[in-house]
């Protein structure tokens, strides 16, 4: 997996990212401080608007970038990203109003949602080898899940040290040594023409493109299963192992750990796995696995008392890490495939609007059923949700969905460049590549 790491390029692109995360989590960490100091114990209710802020940037954000991203180098809207985020953590420490926390966080997660579709749209460009790049998402999936369980550990060392005003440092240290690696990194050169179209047309394209896709359609909705089942673990983990099961409080950082670990060790085995195994398999059976997980939760929080609850449920939750990260790791595999080049930067940011909305529904189903209906009625909720997105995915992805395909163009010029390995037969001209759809390319081939 570290072969990828030789390429100068992704080296630093991927160091850039790690940085990125590590400042990430030391803010969340001081938001949560901050947000303690400045209202007690409403606390929780400015961190979930907070939370809430967070989501509605990226899923608003996201698609108006992708507008207009085409007009700009890739390189100076991925430094003037960081650059803003830096802007923000500095700015944090001086607020003393709750607003004035909102608006920051929207204006860092707005940077966000600019940077992050375009970092994952040029790294298919960096590692056009799809070998190099499986392992290069498998790389990434293992820099989210680390910085999840290293970033708390690193902020209790800083904060035996210094005041948590400190660790927005951190975090604005972090976005800038990212623009510094990017700057350095020498990106690919964007060859495809930037789309025509109003501004409104350019930030639905991505949307549309996802839409008309069969296999993206179904990614959709291993998407919504994927955030039904990381709402349990990011919402309940606490009521879980504080007041079901009665457990110390270092008990909570164990259950979420145990999740990290699973979704890593799938990370790790990923790569090889998907040599031999379609992308297709892997995906569908992790989502309909999840709804046996469930299932299996239910029953964990049915049973009142037993001291197997607590081994079982760090099961249950690493189970759930391992069989998230086999739907989300090869996402990107299958967006480089749906999309043609001057379309991917338009369908990832796709991806990760639409995405985050489905965390915008579970996030909140799971905090407000747990809380009026009791954790069980919350579970059965969000399983039901999850197995009918997992069947719904089995539904809308054809298993005759081919990584390449015969089809045949007509009306195209013989010069045109996209037929340079095509065969002249009597309607046209007859080639074969890996599945897209752009404006070459129909649902109908």
């Amino acid at each position: 997996m570290l072969s990828v790491l030789r390429d100068h390029t992704y080296r630093h692109l991927f160091t850039a990212q790690v940085v990125a995360l590590l400042g990430t989590g030391l803010a969340t960490v001081a938001l949560s401080l901050l947000a303690y100091d400045m209202a007690g114990s409403a606390a929780g209710s400015v961190l979930g608007t907070a939370l809430a802020v967070k989501m509605a940037a990226y899923v608003l954000i996201a698609p108006a970038v992708s507008a207009v991203a085409d007009g700009l180098p890739r390189r100076a809207l991925l430094v003037g990203a960081d650059l803003v985020r830096a802007a923000v953590a500095l700015l944090l420490p001086f607020v003393d109003q709750v607003w004035q926390v909102h608006v920051l966080v929207f204006a860092l997660q707005a940077a966000s949602a600019a940077f992050t579709p375009t970092f994952q749209a040029v790294v298919p460009e960096v590692l056009p080898d799809e070998r190099d790049y499986t392992r290069a998402l498998s790389l990434s999936r293992l820099a989210y899940d680390l910085e999840s369980l290293f970033s708390p550990a690193l902020a209790a060392a800083l904060l035996s040290l210094v005041t948590y005003n400190w660790l927005f440092t951190g975090t604005a240290i972090g976005f800038v040594a990212s623009a510094a690696l990017v700057v350095s990194a020498v990106l690919p050169k964007a060859t495809a023409t930037p789309r025509s179209g109003s501004v409104y047309a350019k930030a639905t394209a991505g949307t549309k493109l996802f839409l008309r896709n069969p296999c993206l359609r179904s990614l959709l909705a291993l998407n919504l299963a994927v955030a039904a089942a990381g709402a349990v673990i990011t919402v309940n983990t606490v009521v879980y192992v504080r007041d079901h099961l009665g457990r110390s409080t270092g008990d909570v950082a164990l259950a979420l750990g145990a999740y990290g670990a699973g979704s890593i060790t799938v990370a790790l085995l990923l790569p090889k796995m998907l040599d031999r195994v379609p992308d297709r398999t892997v995906m569908l059976r992790g989502g309909l696995l999840l709804g046996v997980i469930f299932a299996g939760t239910g029953a964990i929080t049915a049973a009142r008392d037993g001291e197997w609850r607590w081994p079982a449920l760090l099961t249950a939750w690493a189970l759930f890490g391992a069989v998230c990260s086999t739907v989300l790791t090869p996402a990107g595999r299958l967006i480089r495939r749906s999309a043609a080049p001057p379309d991917r930067t338009a369908v990832f940011a796709a991806q990760f609007s639409l995405s985050h909305s489905c965390w915008l529904v579970t996030y909140p189903l799971a905090g407000w059923l747990a809380t009026a209906a009791g954790l069980q009625s919350a579970l059965v909720a969000l399983g039901l949700t999850a197995s009918a997105a997992a069947l719904a995915a089995v539904r809308l992805w054809p298993a005759s969905e081919a990584d390449s395909v015969v089809h045949l163009h007509i009306g195209l010029r013989p010069d045109h460049p996209h037929l340079f390995d095509a065969v002249q037969v009597p309607d046209g001209w007859r080639h074969r590549h890996e599945r897209v759809l752009d404006d070459l390319h129909r649902p109908a081939h």
